[in-house]
């Protein structure tokens, strides 16, 4: 008799707790939608024009979801934005009690299973405007968990690796303030989360910090060239820490081949140019799609299997950074989860390190960083 994989994974992942370790949703909620008013957006509905709802986390078994206040780097009041898309996630909270429970501390993604609900992970992504500790503070007192450090560009404190190293004002890939920060989050109990920082600032935030830190959104380096993407080595020293590396969705991430046909509508490090309208933008992206061999998910399972070569299974875990953009096929949004574990299981991968990568480390990890009661030094 065949084996049915897809109703093993939905069983599977039914009684394991997935962490989908970042996605854009509240961003697009505020940006690209209402303006932020989620009622008018309305998350229980199907919304085919991007790829995260309600319908589609439940579908994709989705038991703790991270999502994260996203701001360009580029604005001109990014606490007022931050703020404003901070709220976002408090509306969807208050809003559909439901469907989502607040996630403030390691046991409430367990209780939100028990309840049957989604557990909401509240993240920070980028500290442009932070310029002072009292910042992280009040974020931590808004129910943020885990930062990510920079995003796209260069940060007074921290080099971007999407970025030239010298847009920094001084000669450090982390300044002092920025090992201010590390500390501070550290005694909060913040998840330190250097995806979009360059590898020599990773190396540099891995020097000071005394506990473990994630990329919530990178793949390796070692399969596609593209550099937000983690070296072996940053892979390696991680691991060692104690840390974990979540794979990621994002195609020009995946497949080498994908990265290069992208490249006439890039910047030269990494990014879209300004200047592409949607029409160019989703010509070449048509074009790049056509070069993946096999789909996102063959893609997606090669780097799981190079992190898990070089790092060990305890430093895997995923983060799709679904936010309405284009995706992958076979990870077209937040309904594709069962089909990438139902292709492990076809792969041969054991349910111990199945478990690891949908959620046990990520667990693992914020319980060694989490504080009950952060005490002033």
């Amino acid at each position: 008799m065949q084996r049915d994989f897809m109703s093993e994974a939905r069983d599977f992942l039914a009684r394991t707790r997935l962490v989908d370790g970042h996605n854009d949703l509240p961003y697009v909620i505020w940006a690209r939608g209402s303006h932020g008013d989620v009622r008018a957006w309305n998350a229980a509905r199907l919304h085919p024009e991007t790829d995260t709802d309600i319908p589609r986390l439940k579908a994709g078994l989705v038991s703790t979801q991270v999502l994260t206040a996203f701001i360009p780097t580029m604005v001109e009041k990014p606490i007022d934005d931050r703020l404003a898309v901070i709220d976002v996630m408090l509306q969807l909270e208050q809003l559909y009690p439901e469907t989502f429970h607040p996630v403030l501390a390691p046991d409430d993604m367990e209780a939100a299973q028990a309840a049957g609900k989604i557990g909401l992970f509240k993240a920070v992504e980028g500290l442009v405007g932070v310029e002072s500790l009292g910042h992280l503070r009040l974020l931590h007192a808004m129910g943020i968990r885990l930062v990510t450090l920079c995003h796209n560009e260069t940060l007074p404190f921290i080099d971007s690796a999407t970025d030239h190293p010298g847009r920094r004002p001084g000669n450090r890939p982390l300044s002092p303030f920025g090992e201010s920060i590390i500390g501070e989050m550290e005694r909060l109990g913040l998840i330190i989360d250097m995806a979009h920082v360059s590898p020599p600032a990773q190396h540099a935030v891995m020097d000071c910090a005394k506990g473990p830190v994630m990329i919530s959104h990178a793949n390796a380096r070692a399969l596609c060239d593209h550099p937000r993407n983690a070296p072996d080595d940053v892979i390696r020293r991680i691991a060692e820490g104690g840390g974990i590396v979540m794979a990621t969705f994002v195609p020009a991430f995946l497949e080498q081949a994908v990265f290069e046909s992208m490249q006439p509508v890039m910047d030269g490090l990494g990014k879209v140019r300004e200047d592409i309208g949607d029409e160019e933008y989703r010509r070449h992206k048509d074009r790049a799609f056509r070069r993946f061999e096999g789909d996102g998910i063959d893609a997606l399972i090669r780097h799981l299997e190079h992190i898990r070569n070089v790092g060990g299974a305890d430093c895997l875990g995923i983060g799709s950074d679904f936010y309405g953009g284009p995706n992958p096929p076979g990870l077209e949004d937040a309904a594709t989860f069962p089909a990438l574990f139902a292709r492990l299981m076809q792969r041969g991968w054991s349910t111990g390190d199945m478990e690891k990568l949908a959620g046990g480390n990520f667990e693992r990890l914020w319980r060694q960083v989490y504080r009950e009661k952060p005490a002033m030094a």
